[in-house]
């Protein structure tokens, strides 16, 4: 890295090491009014960095690579934070899993997906991406949400919207075998489905032609992008105190606090596919929207399953009637959006509607 680069890049070093020492130092507290919004600075750093290391990544090892990074490391962390909450929360956890899920479902495939169509529109009238690979990444998303939060409301075994042993394992094996063929199917069986329309496949030059980082600043991202996105996680665990506090304060439900939560988990991802989108890469967007909610629901399940072992009280999955209208409308509607390959400015407000309505239903059932 040249001198005269150094200055500019020195802050996506030194942004994920000062919220891990953050991290470090405040976990387990309940931070004052003065010290969460430190918190909260030191956390945006945190997120801005891990866009800028998941961009280096994405263009060392190319799309839909770069993308699978990014949301598999986001996933993984956030599963090991649901899990250790649950493990140690007691009975009143038993929906955090299926509220997380959720939360994460309706923010990829309304709030990004709306967001980067928005974008890509605003620039080209439509905007252009793979109709297959969309629609694939879309029907999973669809089929794993029915699986693992749909039945368990209808399912008759166990009382309420529960699963039974059996029936949670099945689930769960399903969930990572369709996660896993996914993965398989877009980054070997398919991959030119998932590249940006007009894209060549292998084609790496996606900062305006620059070359390729070389491998030593790619792993030295990956790490970077590691701590950035345990620190975003973890401080988004400790915000999770004051952030219980506005919300009853402003009287809203407690089940909104998941969803500030995921908002913030979330925010590496949204940014990431936000500034893909300006360069004309909605593609790549999609994969980040659509790839996120799979991965959510794709890890989360089985690790959950696995976790019941030890947990206490009921594991509630099945979603109320609210929430499959929800997730049904964003499923038809997501179809429409995707099967023809392109869309306007008309199909990412109808998302963003829905994801205004999401937001809204949550802090006002």
């Amino acid at each position: 890295m040249s001198r005269s680069r150094l200055p500019r890049d020195l802050w996506t070093v030194v942004a994920p090491l000062v919220a891990a020492v953050a991290l470090a130092l405040t976990w387990g507290s309940h931070p004052s009014p003065a010290l969460a919004v430190l918190l909260g600075v030191v956390l945006a750093g945190a997120v801005l960095a891990s866009v800028h290391h998941a961009e280096v990544i994405a263009r060392r090892v190319g799309e839909p690579f770069g993308s699978l990074v990014l949301a598999v490391a986001v996933t993984v962390i956030e599963v090991a934070l649901i899990v250790t909450l649950m493990v140690s929360g007691g009975p009143k956890t038993g929906t955090l899993a299926r509220d997380t899920v959720f939360a994460a479902v309706m923010i990829t495939c309304n709030g990004v997906l709306g967001l980067s169509l928005a974008v890509g529109a605003l620039r080209r009238r439509e905007a252009v991406f793979s109709a297959e690979g969309s629609g694939a990444a879309l029907g999973t998303v669809a089929t794993l949400a029915t699986l693992s939060l749909v039945l368990p409301t209808f399912t008759t075994s166990r009382p309420g919207p529960q699963f039974s042993p059996a029936q949670l394992a099945f689930a769960a094996t399903a969930s990572l075998a369709l996660y896993l063929l996914f993965v398989i199917t877009q980054t070997v069986r398919h991959r030119e489905d998932f590249l940006p329309v007009g894209v060549e496949d292998g084609a790496v030059d996606e900062d305006e032609g620059a070359p390729p980082p070389g491998n030593r600043a790619a792993w030295t991202s990956l790490g970077l992008l590691v701590v950035a996105l345990v620190a975003v996680v973890g401080l988004a665990k400790i915000e999770s105190g004051p952030i219980e506090d506005g919300v009853a304060a402003a009287g809203f439900p407690s089940s909104a606090v998941g969803v500030v939560i995921a908002l913030l988990v979330l925010l590496p991802e949204t940014l990431a596919a936000v500034r893909a989108a300006r360069r004309d890469h909605v593609q790549t967007s999609i994969n980040l929207g659509l790839g996120s909610a799979i991965a959510s629901i794709g890890l989360t399940i089985p690790a959950i399953a696995l976790a019941s072992i030890w947990l206490e009280g009921p594991l509630v999955l099945g979603l109320g009637t609210t929430q499959i209208v929800l997730l049904t409308i964003t499923v038809l509607m997501g179809a429409l959006t995707v099967l023809p390959g392109r869309a306007t400015i008309q199909q990412a407000g109808i998302h963003l509607v829905l994801f205004s309505a999401f937001l809204f239903l949550a802090v006002s059932p």
